[in-house]
């Protein structure tokens, strides 16, 4: 029974040993967290010192303020999993504490046996007093059993007086890491508390710009329109060369099976000279030379380019590219997005709508830009509103990157992924962003379901 104890309160650590993981994702979590707040933290540093607010510096605070809060939220689940551990090394420690009473009281019954066979019967008289060899032997080893059972349960009150031991240390201290996450989760909701008030602050200064806030989105939607429609044209005018090659490709072959066919119909003429000239001489004709009609010949070999007019190595890569969505790298290493796909509410204007055919990322001013994968580069543009844009293809996908005030590379260009391709600009305002879009020929996706997770 007494191994059926310990057994017992090894048992009880097990969940700890299965939540292991769980805490280290949330540490994993919260770290990565920490890195997105001290980002945000640099951008909103440096928008701070622009005498004017803006809306970019707006959207830094509204990603700081959802940072602060997920932090938070994170701390609060450390809270509770510190608590479900101490209880689980509370209700181990509990376990422990009734399997060592069992020993000790077994351990003491033992001592009062063994007192009292030696008042009664000493152990040499006992060995001694046997009438033969084999009795003398079997009484040595009763008493060398009896001896090392003794001991082994001494050593068994050791080993689970250690695991209390134990346990007791790690959940003083895990009481003490509680009260350290506890004062920290304090300290983040006063950060969080001064960041709101900011955020009221910020948005109370930009009401009263209202009209330039208008203006302002009036010329946004101008140059989200000029580049969807400069990206549009380039898809298009690839589409239309690519059908242009295909159809001279498919013409070459005509040829080539029509010179083909040619070639064969004369061969066959001269098979027929040669077998009438065998039928006379009693000899087997020749075989016949098969001719197939041109252009069923380029139909069935006719298998090079797809639906879309995508080459083989252009199919490749296109579905390469696709097989890597949720794990593509990010096209700048620092930042954090400020704006989503999609359409959204104003962020101040009550009533109105912007609409992303991508998305934002705030970061360093001169951050380097890199293509997110291998592929060609198919036009480098200036855009007003936009600045310098480049527009990459990866098959039938092609990512597009503006706001770059200097560009690394030339249209034709073959570019490899992590490649520097360029720098983001800075506005008058001192602002930094990159807007980064993903198109699949003519249809808008959503780039943060393809990049990896940060």
């Amino acid at each position: 029974m007494r191994h059926v104890f310990l057994f017992l309160a090894l048992l009880m650590s097990f969940p700890l040993l299965a939540q292991k993981r769980d805490r280290q994702t949330l540490e994993r979590e919260k770290r990565q967290n920490l890195e997105r707040m001290k980002e945000i933290r640099a951008v909103l540093q440096r928008t701070a010192n622009e005498k004017e607010v803006s809306i970019t510096q707006l959207k830094a605070l509204n990603e700081q303020i959802e940072a602060q809060t997920k932090q938070i939220n994170l701390l609060s689940d450390d809270i509770r999993m510190s608590e479900a551990e101490i209880s689980e090394l509370r209700q181990a420690s509990q376990a422990l504490n009734k399997d060592l009473e069992k020993l000790r009281a077994e351990y003491a019954t033992m001592i009062y046996a063994a007192d009292k066979r030696r008042q009664q019967l000493n152990p040499l008289g006992f060995l001694f007093s046997s009438e033969n060899y084999n009795q003398l032997v079997a009484r040595y080893r009763y008493l060398k059993q009896y001896a090392n059972a003794r001991q082994t349960q001494k050593r068994q009150m050791e080993s689970v007086q250690q695991e209390l031991t134990g346990k007791r240390t790690a959940t003083e201290q895990k009481r003490q890491q509680q009260k350290v996450v506890l004062t920290t989760k304090v300290r983040e909701s006063t950060k969080l508390e001064g960041l709101q008030q900011e955020q009221n602050k910020t948005v109370k200064q930009l009401s009263q710009k209202e009209g330039q806030l208008r203006a302002e989105l009036v010329e946004s939607r101008r140059s989200i329109s000029r580049l969807e429609n400069m990206i549009t044209a380039i898809i298009a005018r690839e589409a239309r060369e690519r059908a242009a090659r295909a159809a001279r490709e498919r013409a070459e072959r005509i040829r080539i099976a029509k010179a083909e066919a040619a070639r064969r119909r004369e061969a066959e003429r001269e098979r027929a000279i040669a077998a009438k000239k065998a039928e006379e001489e009693g000899k087997p004709a020749p075989p016949p030379v098969v001719i197939a009609e041109p252009e069923e010949a380029v139909a069935k070999s006719d298998n090079t380019r797809t639906a879309s007019n995508l080459n083989r190595e252009e199919l490749a890569l296109g579905s390469s590219f696709a097989a890597s969505r949720a794990r593509l790298p990010w096209p700048v290493q620092h930042g954090f997005v400020s704006e989503r796909f999609g359409v959204h509410p104003h962020p101040v204007l009550k009533g109105l709508k912007v609409s992303n055919p991508g998305i934002d990322i705030q970061t360093n001013a001169g951050e380097a830009v890199r293509a997110i994968y291998d592929g060609v580069v198919m036009n480098v543009e200036f855009v007003m509103g936009s600045q310098n844009v480049v527009a990459i293809q990866h098959g039938d996908y092609y990512t597009i990157y503006a706001k770059l005030k200097s560009v690394r590379v030339k249209v034709g260009e073959k570019v490899k992924a992590r490649e520097t391709i360029g720098a983001v600009g800075t506005d008058g305002r001192g602002n930094s962003e990159l807007q980064f879009q993903i198109w699949k020929e003519f249809a808008k996706m959503n780039p943060e379901a393809w990049l990896a997770p940060r």
